[in-house]
């Protein structure tokens, strides 16, 4: 079980889906929810996470910026990212991969496919050695 999750995601039924079936499965103790990307860049500084879904397309700013942001801080330089998008461009996909997500999940997704990416995502994030920004 996953301790706390970041969830990034400006519409707020996809945040409630997400903390629903994350903590519902028993896959998160706490699921924690910024609304915009922004919200998201003022929480990293100051809080712990074991993973984070990022949405790709927001209002302010964008899902790739956050997951280069993720991947730069030396704090959460090793969370393992789910990047999520309605929208999937296969450029977006490509640079969310190459910024440093570790999958992609196209919307909508059930709670049952949501559990398998975050399964997934961590345990491939578990097997990159310390020294390429893995725990």
């Amino acid at each position: 079980m996953l301790d706390r999750v970041l969830v990034v995601d400006d519409s707020n039924a996809i945040r409630a889906f997400v903390r629903a079936s994350l903590e519902g499965s028993g896959r998160a103790r706490t699921v924690v929810e910024a609304a915009s990307g922004f919200e998201a860049l003022r929480m990293l500084p100051r809080e712990r996470f074991d993973a984070a879904i990022v949405d790709i397309n927001m209002p302010d700013i964008h899902g790739l910026e956050v997951i280069k942001l993720i991947r730069a801080s030396k704090a959460h330089q090793g969370v393992p990212v789910l990047a999520i998008s309605s929208e999937g461009a296969s450029k977006d996909r490509e640079r969310a991969l190459a910024l440093g997500a570790d999958a992609w999940l196209d919307k909508p997704f059930t709670p049952e496919l949501l559990a398998r990416s975050i399964d997934d995502v961590v345990e491939r994030r578990a097997r990159v050695p310390s020294s390429e920004g893995g725990p």
